[in-house]
């Protein structure tokens, strides 16, 4: 389908928007591509492409990874809200249907005019992609509740003060270690190893996720692996 700068005024066109996370220096970070054509040409926007005639969502966000961000293989994906308003894209009638993925950094390489930016510094963004971002976020903590989210982004080993970590990096927050223990240990998604992580002070345990963690009767898990 044509991205052309101008749509056809009496269609309705439906694009797939994509957040991409990811975590890098304990920062949570989001794919943004700055945009070469109008509208907002030289801004900054969410991965997206116009869904295909014959084109399920799935395989178009399937295609915005790997065209847009150069992501290829297993991850985290999940379809997150519909955006329908009127005037949201100056072209046109164009609704939007939004995921969101939460990825390694170190593992996926992407264009020259792409780049990772801080979901708690972001630039001026195109469309209502800072709306679409702030959303996702929310639903990324959200799912710490209850889901083992941080599996694809961890090595298979690690102590549960990295772990914490990642939970603060994405909850903008500071967590009581105690409290976040025992919350771990609720949730029954890691054990314990024989491995020590060497130290300053005392070697500090290395823990790994439960085989079963992704098929886990967690109250409201859902996990959505999709084959790239």
């Amino acid at each position: 389908m044509s991205t052309k700068s101008q749509l056809g005024k009496s269609e309705v066109y439906v694009t797939v928007d994509v957040c991409i996370f990811a975590i890098k220096n304990y920062d949570l970070m989001v794919l943004l591509i700055m945009r070469s054509t109008p509208p907002y040409e030289g801004v900054w926007a969410l991965p997206s492409v116009f869904v295909e005639k014959y084109e399920t969502l799935d395989k178009a966000s399937i295609r915005v990874l790997k065209e847009k961000a150069g992501i290829f293989g297993n991850l985290y994906l999940e379809q997150l809200y519909t955006y329908g308003e009127l005037k949201r894209d100056p072209r046109g009638r164009v609704i939007t249907v939004a995921y969101f993925a939460f990825v390694d950094s170190e593992k996926i390489k992407f264009s020259e005019n792409a780049a990772w930016h801080s979901v708690y510094k972001l630039p001026e963004l195109a469309f209502d992609h800072n709306k679409i971002i702030r959303y996702a976020h929310q639903r990324l903590k959200n799912k710490l509740e209850y889901t083992a989210i941080a599996l694809d982004i961890l090595p298979e080993f690690f102590t549960l003060t990295e772990l914490q970590k990642v939970y603060e990096t994405i909850l903008g927050e500071k967590l009581d270690k105690r409290n976040f223990r025992k919350k771990i240990a609720s949730m029954g998604i890691v054990k314990p190893t024989n491995k020590y992580k060497p130290g300053v002070h005392r070697p500090a345990r290395l823990y790994t996720f439960k085989k079963d963690v992704k098929s886990k009767k967690i109250p409201g898990f859902r996990w959505t692996r999709l084959e790239l």
